[in-house]
Formats: structure tokens, C-alpha cells, sequence
């Protein structure tokens, strides 16, 4: 019988006391003369005041992704005991990024060359020209080191919030994609988002359009009043495809633009610092390998990752105040379980609820219930089967993972 790996090999490690990811961070360190030992990523070391590094002990350093003023710089380095690793020329994304990107980072274009020059769009059609999920040596390496640089960001923008909160306050949103904007669902789910945000709780979906962008925005729009939400449902909904990708991705901007200056939600404990992107929008984890969806342009910030495996794991191993599953197909019912064999072995700790919004929908249509709720029954760290809750109401989900 599996039984779940220790727990030094699943939890992040911080190792943001060796890592050096900003300019500032930098010069500090450099202006104490060593840098030896140091991980510094993706910097922009060519540019004014550009650094002077003769004389500097860089033994052992690792400078990843970073571009030096000329190569004699990186090869004098590397004489002197640094390990370089440099940029990959010719890719549109860092191959080392230092920071999770943010709805304007994916936008970045649209303004001039609408959905098809968009950074997003321009990313994705780089991944497909180089060999899509199967790329070619090169490329692989660049999404690699690319992935590897969002999964450290992804644990330096969780950190603080995780130290304050717990593990216990991330609530997953799963769904349907092709859900449309100003449905029911997508009402549904945008509600749902609303609440949690409200109840100090960091939302965190798959990045994608329909159910995933409807709880980014009830996050992104929690220090608004019910009404506004509603109201900036129905602007999205006059672009309610995704498939018409300039005017999904325009409306998307011009919601943003409308709240971008919103109130502040008032919080019942003091919010940790560099945390207020988790209450204006979430977290969101989506994949360039759905890169013909447009970008979820609600979250806070947004950990987008080539490596659809690496996200989907990641989503779940970090929602440990519960998941709740609303209407979806395929995709959703794979998702499904593949939580349920992580929580059946314990394998990142203790799982929350499980909630299913739509009973009808998850007991007629598609009755994953009558297998899940047994096989949690018979897990071997005992009857998990309450766990399992069936629900019409966002509220009473709310309620359910906000108990404990």
C-alpha cells in the first residue's frame, strides 16, 4: 500500500535567504563584496548603473537567466568558480523569471495588436512553432528553467501568506471551462469566489476561462458590494464566448480598468505584506498548453506554467482548506480524482472538503459521488467520506469550507 512521502520532500523549502531576484537585493549584497554561494536570477545585470563584479568573490555563485553588459563578463565569472547559465536568446519568455506574472504582464500588447499580439498569445505561438508539448531539446530546456523560476516564485508570493493564514485558508475552484459568461455557472462561481475572498481565503483555479475566471473575479471584486459584481458580470457577458477572443480579452480589460481603484476589503486579522494580491483576485495556475483559451486577466497573480502536469499537481497540493467542483466534463472529472488519490493516501496531509456545487448535476448526470464517497469510506487513514459535500447554493459551500 503507498503510504505518503515525508514530509520534508512535499512541503517548500525557503530558500529565499540564498536567492537574489531583485536589482536591490543585489547591489546590497554586492556592495558587501561577496555574492558566493548565491542563486541570482533572471537580472538585468547590462543595464546602467551597470555592476562591477572584478574583484567580487562569486564562488560558487549561480546566476541563472541573467544578462551581463558583454560575455567576457560571464566568462571571467566562470573562471573565477561562478556557475553562468545564461539566457536562452531567441525565446519571447523568461527562461528564469524572478516574479509570478500579473494580468497586465499576459496582456502586455493588446492595446496594439489585439488578442494576437498580446505577450500571452505571442508565447503560445512560440510553444506550438517548437513542437507544442513535445519540443525539441532547446526549447525544452528554456520552458524547464522557465517552470522551475515560476515554481520558486510561485513559493515566494505564497509564503507570507501561508505564515499568517495556514495551509488551511487556500480553497481550489474546479469547472468548466467552456462555461459562458452571465450563465447561472458562471454567476454561480463568481459568487462563490466573492464569498471566499470575503472570508480571508485565497482562491486558487486553474487560470482558465468559464468557471476559473468567474472565481477570480468574485475575488478580484470582494471589496465591492454584491451589486457591482453583478454589474460586471453582465459588462463581460455582452462577450460571453471565449472562442471570439479579441472581445473576451477587451471586455476582460475594460472590468479591470472600471475596479482597478477599488475600496479595501477589510480583513479580520492584519494582512500580511506583499500579500493584497491574494484579496484582489486570487491566485491563478493556468498552462500554455490551453494557450488557444484567452488568459484569465482576474487573478492577482498568475502562475503560468508550459509543464500542464507541474500545474495541476501544484493546484492541488495547494489547496488544502478544500476544493469545491462545479459542473465540467472530462477535464474536471480527472481532476476530481486525481485530489481523491492524494487525500485516499494522505499524500500532501490532510485534505479539506470536497463540495460539489449541482447535486443534480454530480449525482444524475455525472454520479462521481456514488464511487468517490466509498473510496473515501475505505481510506486507509479512516472514513474520509464526510468530507464530501453536495450543495445548490455558493453560500452553503462557502459555509461548509469556512467551518473549521
Amino acid at each position: 500500500m503507498p503510504t505518503p512521502p515525508p514530509a520534508d520532500v512535499i512541503e517548500p523549502h525557503d530558500t529565499s535567504i540564498d536567492e537574489i531576484e531583485t536589482r536591490t537585493e543585489f547591489d546590497r549584497r554586492l556592495a558587501e563584496g561577496t555574492l558566493a554561494g548565491l542563486t541570482v536570477q533572471g537580472l538585468r545585470l547590462d543595464l546602467d548603473p551597470v555592476p562591477d563584479l572584478r574583484g567580487v568573490d562569486v564562488a560558487g555563485t549561480l546566476f541563472v537567466g541573467c544578462r551581463f553588459a558583454d560575455r567576457e563578463v560571464g566568462a571571467d565569472l566562470v573562471r573565477r568558480g561562478a556557475n553562468v547559465v545564461p539566457p536562452f536568446s531567441g525565446l519571447p519568455y523568461p527562461t528564469q523569471p524572478a516574479h509570478l506574472y500579473t494580468a497586465d504582464d499576459l496582456a502586455a500588447g493588446f492595446a496594439e495588436g489585439g488578442f494576437a499580439g498580446m505577450y500571452d498569445t505571442r508565447v503560445y505561438a512560440h510553444f506550438r512553432a517548437h513542437g507544442g508539448a513535445l519540443p525539441d531539446v532547446r526549447e525544452a530546456l528554456g520552458q524547464r528553467l522557465h517552470d522551475h523560476g515560476v515554481d520558486n516564485a510561485l513559493a515566494d508570493a505564497t509564503r507570507a501568506w501561508l505564515a499568517v493564514h495556514g495551509p488551511q485558508s487556500v480553497v481550489g475552484v474546479m469547472g468548466g471551462h467552456a462555461v459562458p459568461r452571465g450563465s447561472a455557472a458562471y454567476r454561480m462561481a463568481a459568487v462563490l469566489g466573492w464569498e471566499l475572498a470575503r472570508a480571508d481565503r485565497l482562491v486558487v483555479t486553474g487560470g482558465g476561462p468559464g468557471v476559473m475566471e468567474a472565481a477570480n473575479l468574485g475575488a478580484f471584486l470582494a471589496a465591492w458590494p454584491a451589486e457591482e459584481l453583478t454589474a460586471a458580470i453582465d459588462l463581460l457577458a455582452t462577450a460571453p464566448d471565449f472562442s471570439d477572443h479579441d472581445r473576451y480579452t477587451d471586455a476582460a480589460l475594460r472590468v479591470r480598468a472600471r475596479y482597478a481603484a477599488g475600496p479595501t476589503l477589510p480583513t479580520p486579522r492584519p494582512a500580511a505584506a506583499g500579500t493584497e494580491w491574494a484579496r484582489s483576485g486570487g491566485l491563478a495556475i493556468p498552462t500554455w498548453l490551453y494557450g488557444h483559451e484567452p488568459a484569465n486577466l482576474f487573478a492577482g497573480r498568475i502562475a503560468k506554467y508550459f509543464s500542464n502536469a507541474i500545474r495541476e499537481d501544484t493546484i492541488l497540493r495547494l489547496a488544502r482548506g478544500g476544493i469545491v467542483f462545479a459542473p465540467g466534463r472530462a477535464g474536471t472529472v480527472q481532476e476530481v480524482f486525481q485530489a481523491a488519490t492524494k487525500t485516499y493516501y494522505g499524500t500532501d496531509g490532510a485534505s479539506g472538503a470536497y463540495v460539489f456545487l449541482d447535486r443534480t448535476y454530480w449525482t444524475t448526470e455525472l454520479p462521481v459521488e456514488s464511487l468517490l464517497r466509498p473510496l473515501f469510506a475505505a481510506s486507509p487513514f479512516g472514513d474520509l467520506s464526510a468530507t464530501i459535500h453536495l450543495t445548490d447554493d455558493a453560500r452553503e459551500a462557502v459555509r461548509v469550507l469556512t467551518a473549521s
